[in-house]
């Protein structure tokens, strides 16, 4: 027995009695503090017999004897508890107050403590609480010494640490104020001086690891209050650097509304509760683990991979809360019928969604928020006696005040669960609770930015005559998800595409709203009908003209789908990368030109290259090929290898190639990829340019008369010169300038084009009355045509019409 000094709550001694013999008798175990209070203790009480300390053991409830009550207790019963008082000591039965509380959980019945003091009028409400709290301590190291001798005979013969907490105290929190008055002792294991404490909450909580700040907050929410002893395990960071657990019981006292008022709890050092080298360095793998997972899905499968192993467990899961509803995560044994049926049942996807009210056990110790430990053969429903027959932990994961999933842990053969292992499991549900919550915002995030760059990239890349296009796009990983790369593929007049890829310098919404300008500024200067040059070089006035700090590269191929010929022009962008039919890859020789949003003035060079069919054409940008691991030149030295390996059939595989080795990413990627066939029926074109004359109509109809009859169309010609007659007059009558027609003969259509200098589009009329005398133009063009529009040109428009016809054979 120890005799160390102990001071506790008006408690000058405290005594423990463990149970004994098959239960009928309490062995003094440890005894410690002012001995002159009470001394010549019993070292064994009968269980039946009349003292105190066995009348609370049998009751279950505590016993409390001020002066008065504790001096008619010795004179009934003289020779049991106390032995004998000194007579004229200071310490008479008129000034000693004493307690006994019994200790133990459930059905557990562990033993006793006595605690005894100088309170003349026994001990205040608050100290019986606290000591109440106390014995809760007690209860906690007397059963993780029970846990660890089991089926010893004599545990204080193997007591390696003292069953009264040593270095422990008490505190009472007004949580209107903040206000804490805290023991001497409570400051001393948080290594706050006294002379420094504000008696501030706030000054305590910032000794605390913040990982397990949360479960400390969670402590005063109105769906967790309870009138027992809450039990907490929580670790601190002493000013020394040095790592400690406390175990923490507490009690909440609500007002007459419900509201919390108070806050009273008893701080001990939970040696008792340290985890094992093992668990500990487990415990740091995890957190570790899970500070890089950026998904729901990832986070749970992490959990699953480092509890399961260790734990020796046979089935671990990990579930989202819906209402009414657990959706699983992730799982292992991943086969359904490892499973309980109810789980099987629901098993609509990858995991299983179990309704709630199948499993009311776990509805019930979510609400509690508190680890729940069943041991083999408990009373439990099917749905999850199946997860663990010999042995069930439920792991309510808390994080922001609520209840986020749970992690349930189930074994197969019998399992005893120890104090350690309660402390690794507490410790690791907070640690995933947070992580869901971190992962619920990176997925509402991901989200978001996948929509917003959906949202300014093309949904689909169109069909090519001649060749077939894929692209790729892969959001950066670190930091906001949305960046400033896009891709097009603009289809042009007679036969032309144009290729565009671009970034806008960094990734972030600032960078996607410049980028969805910038795209939308190149694909309406494209289709205006300028040249690659003209294109890149009105894109760059634009953002050099925008408020923004932000720069811009591009790269931009005008491809003649027919003839290969395609026109390069390049600002501060990667050349393309070519991989000629006989698998030869290689960078493109391109003059480039200053980045967009640089100078105002800038020239960009356009160069021009001949593709023949077979030649893939790759353009991307630098965050496939290079990073802060990745130089630039090895990079694009990979691209090449990875092309000229390739199977140029599958487009589609290329891509995925060149994009499979790119990890962790710290810049979005874009890839653009066209495989050149070239056309092997190649569209005739003819071109007439209208002199403003009188019979201007007549010298249009001719024209395309003989070029249709050299073409070889004889049935659709009516109807051509109806088009060309009608789309002929409207320019000329309504429009000044220069007007040009184009006749375009495909494998399967006639397509008229008409260019005026005017940028009004024409409209159809919604009715025309019998007396009008025009607009009735475009009515006939509808009727006779497959479809007509009109498209802007540079400094006009362009008026179009088709109609189909037949080769005959």
């Amino acid at each position: 027995m120890t005799s160390h000094r102990f001071s506790f709550c008006g408690a000058e001694l405290a005594a423990v009695y463990v149970v004994a013999d098959q239960g009928r008798e309490l062995h003094l175990a440890e005894l410690t503090g002012n001995r002159g209070v009470l001394y010549g203790l019993p070292a064994i009480l009968a269980v039946a017999g009349h003292s105190p300390a066995a009348n609370a053991f049998r009751s279950g409830r505590p016993l409390w004897l001020a002066p008065k009550e504790l001096a008619t207790f010795i004179e009934e019963d003289p020779h049991h508890f106390p032995t004998r008082v000194r007579d004229g000591d200071p310490n008479s039965p008129a000034r000693i107050s004493l307690g006994a509380l019994p200790l133990g959980y459930d059905d557990q019945e562990l033993g006793c403590l006595i605690v005894a003091g100088q309170a003349g009028d026994g001990f205040s409400a608050d100290d019986r609480s606290l000591l109440e709290l106390y014995a809760d301590q007690v209860a906690t190291g007397l059963e993780s010494v029970a846990a660890r001798f089991a089926g010893r005979k004599a545990p204080q013969a193997h007591l390696g640490q003292s069953l009264v907490p040593d270095q422990g105290g008490a505190f009472i929190l007004e949580l209107s104020t903040g206000r804490m008055e805290a023991h001497a002792h409570v400051l001393e294991l948080l290594g706050l001086p006294p002379e420094e404490f504000d008696g501030q909450v706030e000054t305590v909580l910032a000794c605390a690891v913040p990982d397990d700040m949360p479960a400390l907050m969670a402590i005063v929410e109105p769906n967790r209050l309870a009138a027992a002893g809450q039990q907490l395990a929580f670790r601190i960071r002493r000013p020394n650097g040095e790592l400690r657990w406390l175990g923490l019981r507490c009690r909440v006292e609500v007002g007459p509304d419900g509201t919390p008022q108070r806050v009273l709890g008893v701080v001990a050092d939970a040696t008792y509760l340290r985890p094992s080298a093992d668990e500990v360095s487990l415990v740091q793998r995890l957190s570790a683990t899970l500070a890089g997972a950026a998904t729901i899905r990832e986070v749970s499968r992490l959990v699953v991979a480092a509890l399961r192993e260790p734990l020796g467990a046979s089935r671990v899961a990990v579930g989202e809360l819906e209402p009414e509803r657990l959706i699983v995560t992730a799982l292992d044994p991943p086969e359904p019928d490892a499973w309980p049926e109810v789980w099987r049942s629901e098993w609509r996807s990858d995991w299983p969604d179990v309704a709630l009210s199948d499993l009311p056990t776990l509805q019930s110790a979510l609400r509690g928020g508190h680890l729940s430990l069943w041991p083999p053969g408990a009373d439990l429903e099917p749905g999850l006696l199946g997860v663990g027959p010999g042995g069930l932990a439920v792991l309510p994961l808390p994080a922001d005040g609520r209840m986020v999933g749970v992690c349930l842990v189930g074994w197969d053969t019998e399992h005893r669960f120890g104090p350690e292992e309660r402390s690794l499991l507490t410790a690791a549900a907070g640690l995933v609770g947070q992580a869901l919550v971190r992962a619920h915002a990176l997925d509402a995030g991901h989200e978001l930015a996948t929509m917003l760059q959906r949202s300014l990239l093309p949904r689909k890349l169109p069909e090519l005559p001649g060749g077939v296009a894929v692209a790729r796009y892969l959001p950066a990983t670190a930091g906001l998800e949305v960046g400033g790369d896009w891709y097009d593929v603009i289809p042009l007049r007679d036969g032309h595409v144009a290729f565009v890829i671009g970034d806008v310098q960094g990734h972030s919404a600032g960078a996607a709203t410049i980028m969805g300008q910038m795209r939308t500024a190149v694909r309406a200067y494209a289709v205006e009908g300028h040249p690659p040059d003209v294109v890149v070089a009105r894109a760059n006035r634009l953002l050099d003209g925008m408020e923004t700090d932000l720069f811009a590269t591009c790269g931009y191929v005008d491809l003649d789908m027919e003839e290969g010929i395609a026109r390069v022009v390049r600002a501060g962008h990667l050349p393309p990368v070519l991989r000629h039919p006989d698998g030869v890859a290689e960078e493109m020789a391109v003059e480039g030109g200053p980045p967009l949003g640089v100078l105002a003035e800038a020239e960009f060079p356009m160069t021009e290259v001949g593709l023949v069919p077979g030649t893939l054409l790759v353009l991307l940008t630098d965050g496939l090929v290079e990073s802060a691991r990745l130089p630039l030149d090895e990079g694009m030295r990979r691209v090449c290898d990875v092309l000229a390996a390739a199977d140029p059939v599958d487009v589609g595989g290329v891509a995925d190639e060149l994009v499979v080795g790119v990890g962790r990413r710290d810049d979005d990627v874009a890839l653009l990829l066209l495989r050149y066939d070239g056309q092997g029926d190649r569209p005739r074109r003819s071109h007439w340019t209208v002199w403003r004359l009188p019979n201007a109509v007549l010298h249009a109809r001719r024209f395309t008369a003989r070029t249709l009859r050299s073409w070889g169309m004889t049935e659709e010609v009516d109807e051509a010169l109806l088009v060309v007659s009608e789309l002929v007059t409207n320019a000329i009558a309504h429009t000044q300038g220069e007007v040009g027609m184009d006749l375009t003969l495909s494998a399967d259509r006639l397509r008229i084009a008409v260019n005026d200098a005017s940028p009004r589009s024409p409209v159809k009329p919604v009715w025309v009355s019998w007396e009008s005398t025009g607009g009735r133009g475009l009515l006939i063009v509808d009727a006779v045509t497959t479809a007509w529009g009109s498209v802007p040109l540079s400094g006009g428009k362009q008026v179009w019409a088709e109609i189909p016809w037949r080769r005959d054979a």
